[in-house]
């Protein structure tokens, strides 16, 4: 007769612990790990410290959003797995989500073999158990949209009431109480700093970042300024006495020390000033005429060569990449631009195109778009797994697949509608030489700065392209 073994019939396990961001009660991470760690000696279950995975702070509603949900799973993917069952406290530490908790329910049994048990909500075997199972995830996810919406519903309920719903922006501090904002001298002297600079010596906003960092001066996060912190600033309505969120806009009760005159007028700026993604920061360029003077072979910008005798030649060229050389001495560039300017002021025929500035709500609502085309890709993916994993049904899987098309083409058809609106010219031949005028007036005046004429022209053109064999100068103008 064999003789039997002493050795007690072990399986191997690993613990799933997630504390998440909302105020319900729930166990600490620290308390779920003992019980789940007590579970598993009394019902033989080997964890190793490496398989326990832990998540605090974190939303349960996207798995994609779990680093280490995201690593458990890689792990019980492996060949053979590593451990054989998920300990949770509860099925809502793993999912709040119900369609991404059965795809990965099912994906880890039928393809790892790897169970996920609860140790608080047992299960019986058969179709009551996984119905029952159904019924706590539907639980769970209901609790956390339920709970996602009673946010979003006080937030708009103080938001129509005129509250503040952000941190104070750089120029003022939170004193509590639900008061509102008081000014910060200090700091209030930064932002009228950036629109006075921007308004009244039209410096770029990258030149204003560079300036109030060498000036020691730093954002409300003690960072260093970036372009994006001036462009968010000289936009900000709050600085006029404006709140707004999620689209809700009201008047605020703050005191303001920008006037709507100074706001407008940065605004007009911002928006009638073209800026194509490439094009560099006057404050970075070595001339205002760099990055504006194309080559006509290559399309290439003109370098410029400050030496004895300045002058502009394309890069790809200096380096070799093409042939045929697209020099121009500094002296003839700006004559010869100069001497365009001097040519529609005095009647000569010309063209300019219209673009719009960016809508930074059509940008959103884009950006929002896009985001959501790519979740429905997911969702997509999804239901046909659990199809083809016996999870649903064909008519169920036809049901969702038809759900989700017309939700594609609803999407598609607002992306569709965004990229077709085009705005007629605003501005008349009229209107746009009076610009002409005031730019070239800056061109010709030796004590004006090179960020100021850099700045100014780029108002009005585009781009210059330099034909070397004709020796011509062809202006893109523009308006914005």
């Amino acid at each position: 007769m064999p003789k039997q073994s002493s050795v007690p019939d072990y399986r191997t396990g690993a613990l799933y612990i997630r504390v998440s961001t909302d105020k319900q009660e729930e166990l600490s991470p620290d308390a779920q790990k003992r019980l789940l760690l007590d579970y598993a000696k009394k019902n033989k279950i080997l964890v190793k410290p490496e398989h326990i995975f832990m998540e605090n702070g974190i939303s349960g509603r996207k798995a994609d959003k779990r680093p280490e949900f995201q690593r458990m799973i890689s792990l019980a993917k492996s060949r053979p797995s590593p451990f054989n069952m998920i300990l949770l406290w509860k099925f809502s530490r793993f999912a709040r989500n119900q369609e991404e908790s059965i795809v990965y329910k099912s994906m880890l049994r039928k393809q790892c073999n790897v169970d996920v048990v609860s140790i608080t909500e047992p299960l019986i075997d058969g179709p009551f158990g996984s119905l029952i199972e159904r019924i706590i995830e539907w639980m769970d996810e209901y609790y956390s949209i339920n709970l996602s919406g009673e946010v979003v519903r006080g937030m708009t309920e103080k938001a129509m009431r005129g509250g503040y719903q952000a941190a104070p922006p750089l120029g003022y501090k939170a004193v509590g109480g639900g008061n509102p904002f008081v000014v910060d001298p200090d700091e209030a002297r930064t932002v009228k700093y950036i629109f006075e600079q921007y308004c009244h010596y039209h410096k770029e906003p990258t030149a204003i970042a560079r300036q109030l960092n060498d000036m020691g001066i730093r954002t409300k996060r003690g960072s260093l300024f970036e372009k994006r912190n001036i462009a968010y600033i000289l936009q900000n309505r709050f600085y006029i006495g404006e709140l707004e969120w999620n689209g809700i806009k009201t008047q605020g009760t703050h005191e303001t020390f920008i006037s709507e005159e100074l706001f407008r007028e940065a605004q007009n700026t911002y928006t009638e000033t073209f800026r194509p993604q490439k094009r560099r920061s006057v404050s970075t360029c070595r001339h205002w005429l760099s990055g504006l003077v194309k080559c006509s072979v290559c399309g290439s910008s003109l370098s410029y060569n400050h030496c004895r005798y300045p002058f502009f030649q394309c890069w790809k060229y200096s380096k070799g990449m093409h042939k045929e050389s697209s020099g121009i001495s500094e002296k003839n560039l700006i004559s010869g631009v100069l001497e365009y300017f001097e040519k529609i002021l005095n009647g000569a025929e010309f063209t300019f195109s219209y673009i719009p500035p960016e809508s930074d709500e059509e940008t959103y609502e884009e950006t929002y778009y896009q985001i959501e085309l790519e979740k429905l890709s997911q969702r997509e993916q999804r239901i046909r797994y659990a199809y083809e994993s016996g999870v649903d049904s064909l008519e169920e899987y036809k049901e969702n697949k038809t759900r989700l098309l017309e939700e594609r083409k609803r999407l598609e058809s607002l992306l569709a509608e965004i990229a077709q609106k085009e705005e007629p010219p605003k501005v008349t031949k009229d209107h746009y030489l009076s610009k002409v005028r005031t730019v070239y007036d800056i061109l010709k005046d030796d004590d004006i700065s090179y960020e100021i004429k850099g700045t100014f022209i780029r108002s009005v053109v585009e781009e210059i392209i330099y034909d070397k064999k004709t020796n011509t100068l062809t202006f893109h103008l523009y308006s914005s």
